[in-house]
C-alpha cells in the first residue's frame, strides 16, 4: 500500500540523486502526466492509494527522467508564447529565451507584417507564435530537417494555423532564390561551440539535435549566412531578428555592417546576458 504523496517523495528523493534540477516539479508533472492528473489535482489527491496498475504507468517515465532525458520530451508537449506546442527528439524544446526575442521583436513592429520567413524553424515555435500574433500575415518557415519540419507541421495542424503557414525545407536561403521581399526575417539558428556543447547539461548534450545547437566558426557560421543574405531579401522598413551567442555580438555588428544593414541593436536576455541581435535593410 504507497499513496501518492509517497510515490511523489520517493521520486524527488531518486531524482534529485541522478541531478535532475526542481525534482518535486518534476516528479509531479510525471506523476500527474502518467496518471491524467493535473498538477493541482495531485496535490488533491495526494492520500489516494495507487495500484500496481498506476505505478507500472509511473515508473517508465521517472526511468526516463532519471537518464536525464527532457521532460518537456516525455510529456511530448510544451506551453510557449501562450501556445501549446508538440515537442520530440525531432527538433529542439522551445526556451523562454526565444520567446523572449518574439516578444522583443513583436514590440518593434509598427505596421502589420505582410511577410514573414522563420529560418531554422525546428518545432515551428517562432513562425507559428507570429502567425497568431499577426493574423493577416504569411509565413514561410524553412529547415534543413525534414524530421523537423513533420513535426512543425504537426504543430500548425493542430493549432488551425496550416492556412497560413508553408514549411520548406531548405539550407537557409538555398531554397528561395525566387521569394518576393520579406517584412521580417527571424531566426534562432545553432550558435554554440563544440566546447560550448560538450559542456552543456546532459538534457541538451545527449537528447537534443545536435545540428540545430552548434556551428562551426566559432559558433558564428550560420548566424553569418543568414546576415549576409537579409540585406536582398528584406522589404523597405523590414527588420532582422536573431537569437545569438553571448560572447558574438562585436562579430555580429561586423557582420551586419559588412552585409549593408543599419541600425545594429544589441538586446539582453532574461539573465541580463547579451542573446538578441537587430537590424534594418538600409534604406533604398
Amino acid at each position: 500500500m504507497i499513496t501518492l504523496l509517497e510515490v511523489v517523495q520517493k521520486t524527488t528523493d531518486f531524482l534529485t540523486g541522478k541531478g535532475v534540477e526542481s525534482a518535486r516539479l518534476n516528479a509531479e508533472l510525471l506523476i500527474g502526466h502518467a496518471l491524467g492528473l493535473k498538477r493541482m489535482q495531485v496535490y488533491l489527491q495526494f492520500e489516494r492509494v495507487l495500484p500496481e496498475a498506476d505505478l507500472e504507468k509511473i515508473r517508465p517515465l521517472v526511468k526516463r527522467r532519471g537518464q536525464r532525458e527532457p521532460l518537456q520530451y516525455i510529456l511530448g508537449e510544451t506551453e510557449w508564447s501562450g501556445l501549446r506546442f508538440k515537442v520530440d527528439r525531432r527538433a529542439l524544446i522551445p526556451r523562454s529565451e526565444t520567446e523572449l526575442l518574439v516578444e522583443l521583436l513583436v514590440g518593434r513592429i509598427t505596421q502589420p507584417p505582410a511577410r514573414i520567413l522563420d529560418l531554422g524553424t525546428g518545432s515551428g515555435a517562432i513562425a507559428l507564435s507570429l502567425a497568431k500574433r499577426f493574423d493577416t500575415a504569411t509565413v514561410t518557415a524553412v529547415d534543413a530537417s525534414e524530421d523537423a519540419l513533420a513535426l512543425a507541421a504537426e504543430n500548425a495542424r493542430t493549432l488551425a494555423l496550416d492556412a497560413r503557414v508553408r514549411f520548406v525545407r531548405s539550407d537557409w536561403y538555398a531554397a528561395l532564390a525566387d521569394e518576393p521581399p520579406f517584412d521580417v526575417i527571424v531566426a534562432n539558428p545553432p550558435y554554440l561551440t563544440a566546447e560550448e556543447t560538450a559542456s552543456a547539461e546532459p538534457e541538451v548534450r545527449a537528447h537534443e539535435p545536435a545540428a540545430a545547437l552548434t556551428a562551426s566558426e566559432a559558433g558564428l557560421a550560420d548566424l553569418r549566412t543568414i546576415i549576409a543574405g537579409a540585406s536582398g531579401r528584406l522589404a523597405a522598413g523590414g527588420w532582422l531578428a536573431l537569437e545569438t551567442g553571448i560572447a558574438q555580438h562585436g562579430a555580429l555588428a561586423a557582420m551586419v555592417k559588412s552585409a549593408g544593414l543599419v541600425g545594429f541593436e544589441s538586446c539582453r536576455d532574461l539573465t541580463d546576458r547579451d542573446r538578441f541581435v537587430f537590424a534594418r535593410p538600409a534604406p533604398g
